[in-house]
């Protein structure tokens, strides 16, 4: 048995299988060497990425109300943002691929957001970096972290805001991130949920064991991989 403690998001006790969300590998553009051509390419990802961020904003909206939406709108807005486009396009002119000028140009734009003295402005810094991996990930055909059947307590070292929202709730017992904090986007969409969780466990336990039985109290902030049957049977009352 195996226990650490985290920052407790939002009360009650999950039990039940891991499943540790792992993010998609990602493949390494290939620059074309022609700035006109990575420009379209840009273009087209931004369009692709408006078709998904329009779609997740609906589901959100229906799902988990207007206000948790605007998580969405937000990253919608910043795909029309002038400083970040221009940014984009002054890196594809230097002879970057589109793939990467998007996402290091988004990085140098969450750099400052996070430097901000503003807990707002700080939370942004997720947005754009969310933004800005959704346009690498379209622009290198990368797909998604597919989840298993079943029920099961989702593992993970943190989750971006639109990964949060497009999972599928009726599956997931209970959150545990090794990053975050009760502020971050995933605590705040797991209050909303009512699902209990628990965020900033570090390397704790590292490894967490896919398949294993985990307990989450979501009131003590307590993860427990491998429980015994008298751990089980405290946590079940």
């Amino acid at each position: 048995m195996k226990k650490g403690i985290g920052l407790p998001v939002f009360p009650g006790v999950a039990i039940g299988p891991a499943v540790v969300y792992r993010k998609a590998q990602r493949t390494l553009p290939v620059p074309s060497g022609d700035p006109a051509l990575e420009k379209a390419k840009f273009t087209a990802a931004l369009d692709t990425a408006r078709e998904q961020l329009t779609a997740l904003y609906e589901k959100a909206r229906a799902e988990i109300g207007e206000e948790q939406a605007a998580i969405v709108e937000v990253q919608l807005l910043m795909l029309d943002d002038l400083d970040y486009l221009d940014g984009v396009n002054l890196a594809i002119e230097g002879g970057a691929a589109a793939a990467i000028a998007a996402l290091d140009t988004g990085e140098e734009f969450a750099q400052v957001f996070a430097a901000m003295d503003d807990e707002y402005m700080n939370a942004r810094s997720a947005d754009i970096r969310d933004m800005s991996h959704r346009l690498y990930d379209i622009l290198c055909g990368n797909t998604g972290f597919q989840l298993p059947e079943g029920s099961f307590l989702l593992v993970a070292e943190d989750l971006a805001p639109s990964e949060t929202i497009q999972l599928d709730k009726t599956k997931i017992l209970g959150f545990v991130t090794s990053f975050g904090s009760s502020s971050s986007h995933t605590a705040i969409l797991a209050r909303t949920l009512g699902i209990p969780s628990v965020v900033g466990l570090g390397d704790q336990l590292d490894p967490i064991y896919e398949g294993r039985q985990v307990v989450v109290d979501g009131a003590t902030g307590a993860v427990i991989v491998d429980p015994t049957e008298d751990v089980l049977a405290e946590e079940k009352k």
